[in-house]
């Protein structure tokens, strides 16, 4: 994908939504695009995180103990809480169908954040939003 390519997409996505153009550029360069056939498993339950991932194109499950829990689409995010938290995943993560992700290293995501607090603002509703479905499935 194109750079230009790359900035128009991202600019299409919830998370990324309150940036400029200039700052989409940026971030564009920050992150790396990364592909994934389906069955690969991204993120392993219980074992060091690699990144924070962004979905451009495809479907994620979310499993816990093996038992699917979610299922992640475009514009969705994962990896965020084992970065910020410094603990390893507590899902396995794994491609449905191929799969295009941003990447963006676990120690580049704190500094990234701190230079857009709009992107860390819909992060925390997203991740509230989150919490908030599971607590309504349990009870």
């Amino acid at each position: 994908m194109s750079q230009n390519d790359l900035v128009d997409t991202m600019a299409g996505l919830v998370l990324f939504g309150d940036l400029g153009r200039p700052q989409l550029a940026e971030a564009a360069h920050t992150f790396t695009e990364e592909a994934f056939p389906a069955g690969q498993r991204i993120l392993r339950q219980g074992f060091a995180g690699s990144g924070f991932y962004v979905i451009l194109a495809g479907e994620v499950a979310v499993r816990i103990d093996g038992e699917e829990r979610a299922r992640l689409g475009k514009g969705d995010f994962f990896g965020e809480m084992s970065i910020l938290l410094g603990e390893p995943p507590t899902a396995d993560i794994v491609a449905i169908g191929p799969l295009r992700v941003l990447q963006l290293g676990g120690p580049d995501l704190e500094a990234f954040l701190k230079r857009h607090p709009m992107v860390m603002y819909r992060m925390l509703l997203s991740v509230a939003r989150r919490l908030s479905n599971a607590n309504r499935r349990r009870s």
